[in-house]
């Protein structure tokens, strides 16, 4: 998948070449704009199933995930096809690469854009994690397929290389993807779930592999926020 970045670090924006009938899958609401030569359809997020059972596991990824209900196929329709899209977020972006032996874990909202050859889907938690943890809910993503698929991140993205001689512990809010090789699980950072330190629930890491984080979480900057709102006086 071509595609370049536009824009500051802080602020990016994908722009993808499309030829004819080439086809990428973006985040619905990620379009900025696109040249004339592209067209856009929606379809249900529905992992590939129809009919009702397609409508529920749409509803289903939407309502567990946070995921859009709608994904959006772009495709060109002449050799000079042009799109540009951004996540939601201010952040950096990033391209995975999927292939046989190489598969993610996605954090909710990580997801921007992907090849057609490439999909997700949920899968479901153990129960600690469904019930506490900030990686989805009671699902995470799962990459499939060959290709390139971008995503996004609040702040900046690094990369933390783990090759089995250490665990790497890191805030939930903070993780963005990881490699299917890695084993995680969901624990108190220290107390009584940790609210001795105030920093809540942790992934813990181990294996080889991968784990890409970002610089910021969008609940910390709620909290910061929060004693500037005006609350309503009774």
């Amino acid at each position: 998948m071509e595609y370049t970045l536009q824009g500051s670090d802080t602020f990016p924006i994908v722009v993808l070449p499309l030829t004819a009938r080439q086809s990428v899958q973006i985040e619905s609401g990620a379009m900025i704009y696109h040249n004339g030569d592209v067209t856009l359809t929606g379809k249900m997020n529905s992992n590939g199933k129809k009919g009702l059972g397609g409508l529920m596991s749409a509803i289903g990824r939407s309502v567990t995930s946070g995921e859009s209900f709608f994904i959006t196929t772009a495709t060109g329709t002449t050799a000079g096809g042009e799109l540009g899209i951004a996540p939601g977020n201010p952040g950096a972006i990033k391209a995975l690469t999927l292939d046989a032996t190489h598969q993610w874990y996605l954090n909710t909202g990580a997801f921007l854009a992907g090849e057609a050859t490439t999909s997700y889907s949920m899968v479901s938690q153990h129960v600690g994690g469904a019930l506490f943890g900030g990686t989805g809910g009671f699902f995470i993503m799962h990459t499939a397929g060959a290709g390139e698929m971008l995503v996004s991140a609040y702040g900046d993205m690094l990369a933390l290389d783990l090759d089995g001689t250490h665990d790497y512990v890191v805030d939930n809010s903070h993780v963005v993807a990881w490699a299917d090789t890695l084993d995680y699980h969901i624990e108190a950072a220290s107390g009584v779930l940790g609210f001795t330190t105030g920093e809540g629930l942790v992934n813990r890491f181990s294996g080889r592999g991968r784990v890409y984080i970002q610089t910021r979480n969008v609940e910390a900057l709620a909290k910061l926020i929060v004693p500037y709102v005006p609350s309503k006086q009774s």
